[in-house]
Order: structure tokens, then C-alpha cells, then sequence
């Protein structure tokens, strides 16, 4: 037996003034959900809702948009601006999301940085907006590619710990890790599902690392293609055949890992997924609107370059190094997939018509580079560890070379996309993501709202600790899980976190911890329990 309901994509009343498209659009709902008045331009901007069609059979629901009028011209010129909606429900913005693995936020000369070099990355941010106090939603990647997908935090998500385990010491810590889910739930309906309901084409390419066979998969997730994207975290190797081993970290086996099948001897991965996109951009052209994700699985290790970018950092004094020098060949070899990319997009006559976002999912792993004036890296819930590069431009973007200091978050992505590209948002999807288009706009503005995060895990990262997190305006406070010790700081006046304030503050601290544990209960986040197999824990 098939399920009678069935989704069928959107449909665009277009059509001259007082046509009956109004008239059409209430029927089909059988509301009246668009003004109906005898004289021609009432409606002048989308009016987009659901509709149910019924043949006797089946059952279909359509995302039914009213326009205003083709070719409506009145005394307060609003001609141009329906115009301009009517082509928006006609064809959507092309859409990229360049995420970037362990790119921490000092790692890109638009971001200040003095070594790494990353000229293609440097010109969407002049083009378009940075976000100066952008996060990741996590200390660790999965959870963050989670939120991105979904809109969700990863509490809410239940998806709190890299994939597969992260267990590093079950008898040795006070507390048992909280539980989580090995994958991405069927059930959480992703921007990619929504996307190719309304026509796009979707292609994924890199990392995945939100579960695996046989129903964890991009193409389970609403992508048409997946180029590279499987259950694991890291490659292989970067180098053709891409393969090596993984050792599970509570039994020591080692398990084998190949993260791209193809290519020949002496390709290098990242600039393998690049040609592999560019010709899935190249092969749909114009046929129809397409979201590209692109995860990259660089820059996370293994460190491993392209010999000559090695050796151009090698030439740079150790005392003028911000990082390793295979790390920072790394950089350029992301920075060159950038450019390839939008080149081809450029040489398509399609970079007006494109929106991208540019970001990473945590911070830089330590050892590999440097994120100063940030505390700690990757795996840590100061700044080092979840402040990340966000950088917004293309189509609709109307500030050029602006930044914006309103903290922004993984699962804002998902709303803001919709928004840009003219389609309806789906707030019970995302349910914890804002849209940032306000910042994105000439004249408009975003509201500072609270950030959270909750990690009830241990890693081997260093300054890492299971916490929760919250970032309110200029003040953040970290509730350690496990000692119960509770840090402040005021990120306006120390952005180095070298100053804890939760004793000289304490009616800030007092209510931005009830808020935080209220935002637990909400969203019901895993809690940490004791360890029975460590002595001392009740």
C-alpha cells in the first residue's frame, strides 16, 4: 500500500493584473488568504501557502505562490518591485555552502591573518559580508554539519558527538558520556530535502560524516549526487587512493577508510571534489536552479599537502609562522578549490544569480595553527574552539564589503538560504535557526539573541571538557558538567577569555545560568551522569 499524500514541488501564479490569479489562489485553498478587489495591482507582493489538490485518488500538496502582476505600473512605482518577485517564484537563486573542516577563525587574510594565503576566499568577503562573531554550533564537526542541515541545535538533535563514538575513556572519567545518535535522523526534513522540492538540484561534495550505509547517506538526505560524502570523519589519505585506518577508540581495532574511489596516481583529493563539482555545475548550466554543499575534508588531518605549497611555507621564518607548513598549503588548497568553483560559475554567466556562504564547523586543531587572540582550539568551548569565519555575498546581497558583529550560528544558515532565494521559511524545521538577511540587506538590522551549546562528552582535544554554553550580547558564560564550576566573561573587553567574572558578577551570572539550564530543559538536553565504574562517583 503507497501513502496517498504526496509533496509536488510549488506552483507560480503569473499572469496580467486582475487576471483571477488572487481569485484561483483562494479556491485552491479554500480560504481567503488573498485580497480579491475589482481594481488590477492589488497584490503586489508573493503570497505563498499550501494547497491541497484532490483528483479522487491521490492527494498532492503544493506550495501554491501568488504574484503581483506582470507589468503593473502605479503612482507609487511599485512596478519594478513586483517585477522582482514575480521572477524570484519564477526561478530561484543558484546556491553554494563552501564548509570547510577545522578552518579555525584566524585562518584566512580577510580575517587578519598574515600567512595563510587565500585570495579567492579574501574576494567573496569583499564582495559580500563577514560575520565578525560567527560560531560553530559545536566544539567537534558532526554536530555542527547536523545543525547546518537541519536548523536545529544539536541538543534538540540529539546529536552531541562526532561520528561514529567518542568515547576515549569509559572507566576512567567521573561521568558516563551522554548519549547520542550515530546518524542523522530520517525523520529531520534537511534544507536539501527542502530545496529539491522546489526544484533545485542537489549536490553534495566531501565530507558527510552524519552516518553511513545503508540509510545515512546524502542521497537519503535530499541530495541528488554525492561526490566523497560517506560515514567517515577523515580521508584516508588526501593523496590518490585516498585510503588508511581508523582505530576505534574503545576496543583499538583498526577499520579501513577510502574516502573518494576514482581518480589516478598523484591526484590530490581537494582539488578532486573541486573538478568533480564544477562539472555537476557545469553539466546542469541553466536547465534548473542547483544548491551545492561542498564539505570540504580539508583542512582536517592527516596533514598532508601538495609538495610545492609546502615548500613556499617553508621559506617563511619559523617566528612569522601562524601555523604548520603543510597546514597552511592546506589553506591554498582549499582557497584554489574556491576559485575553481566560482570560475566556472563566472564563465556560466551565473555569479549575480548565485548566493554563497563561506564558513567552518569548529575551530582549528592545535598544533596545526594559531588562533590568537582566541583561548584554546578545536574540541574547547572557548572561542578557539567554536568562533569560526562566516562570510555571506552574491545574489540579494546588498552590502558589499561590510561586516557584521551580531553573533550568528550554524543553524541560522537554513532560514537565511531560504530567505535569499526568495522561498518560504519553514520555522517547525528550523526550529533554533534566525535568518540573517537583515545584516545581508542595505537597511537592515539583526537583533542580538541568545547562542547555546551543550556538549556532554570527553575528547582528547586540549582545554576540552564536557559543558554547556551560553552567549548573551557581550557576555558568555561555560558551565563545566563535570566539576560544576561556571566561567564569565565579557568578550566586549577580553576576547582572550583571561578574566573570569562569575565571582564579581554574580547577578549575571545567576541569570544567565537559569536561562541556560531553561534552554536544557526546552530542548531536552542528554545529561551526564556518574561514572559507576570510577570509585568516589555516586
Amino acid at each position: 500500500m503507497t501513502d496517498p499524500i504526496t509533496r509536488a514541488g510549488f506552483v507560480a501564479l503569473i499572469g496580467e493584473p486582475n487576471a483571477g490569479k488572487s481569485t484561483l489562489l483562494n479556491r485552491m485553498c479554500g480560504s481567503r488568504v488573498s485580497i480579491v478587489e475589482p481594481t488590477a495591482g492589488v497584490t503586489r507582493d508573493r503570497i505563498a501557502v499550501q494547497a491541497r489538490l484532490f483528483n479522487g485518488v491521490d492527494e498532492r500538496w503544493v506550495e501554491v505562490i501568488d504574484t503581483g502582476g506582470v507589468g503593473i505600473v502605479d503612482r507609487d512605482d511599485l512596478g519594478p518591485h513586483v517585477e522582482e518577485q514575480v521572477a524570484t517564484a519564477m526561478a530561484g537563486a543558484d546556491l553554494i555552502l563552501f564548509l570547510v573542516d577545522d578552518l579555525g577563525w584566524m585562518d584566512l587574510s580577510c580575517q587578519g591573518s598574515k600567512f595563510y594565503k587565500t585570495p579567492n576566499i579574501d574576494k567573496l568577503a569583499s564582495s559580500g559580508v563577514r560575520f565578525t562573531d560567527a560560531y560553530s554550533a559545536c566544539v567537534v564537526c558532526s554536530p555542527t554539519r547536523a545543525a547546518v542541515l537541519t536548523g536545529k541545535y544539536p541538543a534538540r538533535l540529539m546529536l552531541t558527538q562526532w561520528l561514529p563514538d567518542g568515547r576515549w575513556n569509559p572507566n576512567g572519567h567521573k561521568m558516563r558520556t551522554g548519549r547520542f545518535l550515530r546518524s542523522l535522523p530520517l525523520e529531520e526534513r534537511t534544507l536539501a530535502e527542502n530545496l529539491r522540492e522546489e526544484g533545485y538540484a542537489t549536490f553534495h561534495a566531501g565530507k558527510w560524516h552524519l552516518g553511513g550505509a545503508p540509510f545515512s547517506l546524502p542521497e537519503h538526505h535530499g541530495f541528488d549526487h554525492n561526490l566523497g560524502g560517506d560515514d567517515h570523519g577523515a580521508p584516508g589519505n588526501y593523496f590518490h587512493p585516498f585510503k588508511g585506518s581508523w582505530r576505534v577508540p574503545t576496543t583499538k581495532l583498526r577499520a579501513s577508510k577510502q574516502a573518494f574511489e576514482g581518480g589516478e596516481k598523484g591526484d590530490y583529493l581537494t582539488d578532486l571534489l573541486a573538478e568533480g563539482t564544477v562539472k555537476l555545475i557545469r553539466e546542469n548550466g541553466k536547465k534548473k536552479p542547483f544548491f551545492l554543499y561542498f564539505p570540504f575534508y580539508a583542512v582536517h588531518t592527516p596533514l598532508q599537502g601538495k609538495k610545492e605549497k609546502i615548500e613556499r611555507y617553508k621559506q617563511v621564518p619559523k617566528e612569522e609562522r601562524q601555523g604548520h607548513p603543510t597546514y597552511a598549503a592546506m589553506v591554498e588548497s582549499v582557497d584554489d578549490a574556491v576559485g575553481k568553483v566560482m570560475g566556472a560559475v563566472r564563465e556560466l554567466g551565473m555569479e549575480k544569480d548565485t548566493l554563497v556562504l563561506f564558513t567552518s564547523d569548529n575551530g582549528g586543531f592545535a598544533g596545526a595553527t594559531n588562533h590568537a587572540p582566541l583561548r584554546a582550539n578545536k574540541g574547547s568551548p572557548y572561542e578557539g574552539g567554536i568562533r569560526v569565519p562566516l562570510i555571506i555575498t552574491g545574489a540579494g546581497v546588498e552590502r558589499k564589503g561590510a561586516t557584521c558583529d551580531v553573533p550568528a550560528t550554524s543553524s541560522d544558515l537554513y532560514p537565511t538560504i531560504l530567505e535569499m532565494a526568495g522561498l518560504p521559511r519553514k520555522p517547525r524545521q528550523h526550529l533554533d535557526g534566525r535568518s540573517l538577511v537583515g545584516a545581508l540587506k542595505g537597511k537592515g538590522t539583526l537583533k542580538i539573541k541568545p547562542i547555546f551549546w551543550h556538549y556532554p562528552h570527553y575528547n582528547q582535544h586540549p582545554q576540552s571538557a564536557p559543558h554547556s554554553v551560553i552567549r548573551n550580547g557581550s557576555w558568555k558564560l561555560m558551565e563545566f558538567l563535570e566539576t560544576g564550576k561556571v566561567e564569565l566573561y565579557d568578550l566586549a573587553k577580553d576576547l582572550g577569555e583571561s578574566k573570569d567574572l562569575s565571582k564579581a558578577k554574580p547577578e549575571v551570572t545567576k541569570e544567565l545560568l537559569a536561562r541556560l539550564h531553561a534552554w536544557k530543559k526546552e530542548v531536552q538536553a542528554e545529561p551526564m551522569l556518574p561514572n559507576p565504574l570510577v570509585q568516589g562517583t555516586k
